[in-house]
């Protein structure tokens, strides 16, 4: 993002209104936000080169694709240099259950977020993919009761 870039009251009600819903024609987007449709575009338009808007995103729900058994792991690996971090790293960010994954300041080193059927999936990606990671120590497994928001 560019830090010359100044977002007024205007960018962050196109923001709002994209984040909400970003299928919005730009003429339904510019009349909810007060601006004729050349403008709003323009807008949408440097917000997107500066790196604002990163990117337009399809939400699926986890139940029509066989994946709303939602658990979220907190693992600890045993070593902590930058070659078994980035191993790490990359071996779980291929694991296709693993939805969300966050580096954490403190403990634990890890948190995912893994959306698989049910708990016997969930039992068998832990054995025979999460807990062969490289250098995990440690997974302690939070099953989601129901997510209220995000």
């Amino acid at each position: 993002m560019s830090n010359d870039l100044k977002i007024d009251d205007l960018d962050r009600a196109i923001i709002a209104e994209l984040e909400e819903d970003a299928r919005l024609s730009n003429t339904e987007l510019a009349r909810r936000v007060g601006l004729t449709p050349a403008p709003c575009l323009r807008r949408v338009q440097r917000l997107e080169a500066a790196g604002v808007i990163a990117g337009y995103h399809a939400s699926v729900s986890p139940k029509v694709v066989g994946r709303d058994f939602e658990v979220i792991a907190a693992i600890d690996i045993a070593v902590n240099n930058s070659v078994t971090i980035e191993d790490f790293e990359k071996a779980a960010v291929a694991v296709p259950e693993v939805t969300e994954l966050r580096r954490m300041f403190g403990q634990p080193d890890y948190f995912l977020r893994v959306q698989v059927a049910d708990g016997e999936h969930y039992e068998s990606l832990v054995i025979g993919t999460l807990s062969q990671l490289p250098a995990v120590s440690r997974i302690l497994s939070h099953q989601t009761m129901r997510r209220l928001k995000g």
